[in-house]
Formats: C-alpha cells, structure tokens, sequence
C-alpha cells in the first residue's frame, strides 16, 4: 500500500502515485500535467474541462478529451460563443462527452461571456493567481497537496465577479495544477520541475 508518496512505475522511474494506475494517467502526468499553459482558448478548454470534472473522475474526461474537443468546436471560444439551444440540445445527445446540462450550458455561457473579454485577457487573469513557487513548500506526499488554497479562492472569486459559472475553489484549484500555475508534482517524482 502507498504512503502517498511517488512511486517507482512499471519502468522504474518514480511518479505521483496517481499516475501509475492507467497508461493514459502516465502519459498525462509525464507531458501535460503542471506544465505552464497559455492562450485563452487552451485555458477555457482546461477551465471547461475541470468543470466537467467535478464529482467524477480525470480518467472519465481525459479519455473523452477529443469528443468534447469535437464537440466544442475545439474549444475555440468564438465558435462556442455561436451556440445556439439546438447546439445545447446536440451536445445533450452527444455520447463522446459527459451529458450533463448544466455544465453544458456554463461552458457556453462561459464562451458568451469569455468572447467579450481582449485578447490574452483571460490568460493573464489566471495567471496573475499563480503563487510563488519559492513560498510553496515541495510536497513530499499526496496529503502535502490541498484541494484548495487562497489562490485559488482568489482565482475563483476573480472568475465569479466577471461572469463565469463552475468555477469553484476547487475547480479553479485543479486548474491551477493542470496548467502550471502550481508545481504539485511530489518530491522525487521525474516530472517535478520539469515544466
């Protein structure tokens, strides 16, 4: 049983324990995951697929990632800001992606409210959250790692005030994970610091 601590993988090399349990979480813990992220669309496609997330598990999105990108018209928020009820209804019969109608319907209002923003405005909202990584301590463990922090409340207030919809501390949180606002990969696992 694990302490929470990185493990050494099939091939020896040591990973979060999270990744170990599938090839699709190795290959994502190891290319994607805690690597910086920028670019409005990349990072409405994260935001929207981390509320997609919420009260299910990463490995039912990650393998449904490229329907929701078909889906979503690549998550390009001036196509998804487009969308009408009938493409809430497409998307509600769309089995490649997670059918629930509300997230459905936050990821186009969000696109709505997104499409009005500069350009580059919603990366450097994000980003202006990311802590500094010198006053963050290595987690040395899984239990090193919250689920939330003031950054990410922050984040989340932030993205609140301005519109958006599904993006609790939580969520806001992962997504700092996911796209490198955070190094939470754990102490001698081989993609710590690698971003």
């Amino acid at each position: 049983m694990s302490d929470g601590t990185a493990l050494a993988g099939p091939d020896g090399t040591l990973r979060c324990p999270w990744a170990l349990s599938t090839p699709d979480y190795v290959a994502y813990h190891d290319e994607e995951w805690g690597r910086p992220v920028h670019g409005d669309d990349a990072l409405y496609e994260r935001l929207s697929l981390e509320a997609f997330q919420s009260g299910l598990s990463w490995i039912t999105i990650l393998r449904r990632r490229e329907g929701f990108r078909a889906a979503f018209a690549g998550f390009e928020i001036a196509r998804v800001a487009t969308f009408t009820e009938a493409d809430k209804e497409r998307l509600l019969a769309d089995a490649g992606i997670i059918r629930n109608r509300l997230k459905i319907e936050a990821t186009v209002a969000n696109a709505k409210v997104l499409a009005d923003w500069a350009p580059g405005e919603l990366d450097a909202l994000i980003w202006s959250h990311a802590p500094d990584p010198a006053a963050r301590p290595v987690p040395k463990s899984l239990a090193d790692v919250p689920a939330i922090t003031p950054e990410s409340t922050a984040l989340s207030k932030a993205l609140k005030k301005r519109g958006l919809r599904f993006v609790g501390p939580t969520t806001a949180y992962a997504l700092m994970q996911a796209c490198g606002l955070v190094d939470d990969h754990l102490a001698g696992c081989v993609a710590r610091g690698a971003a």
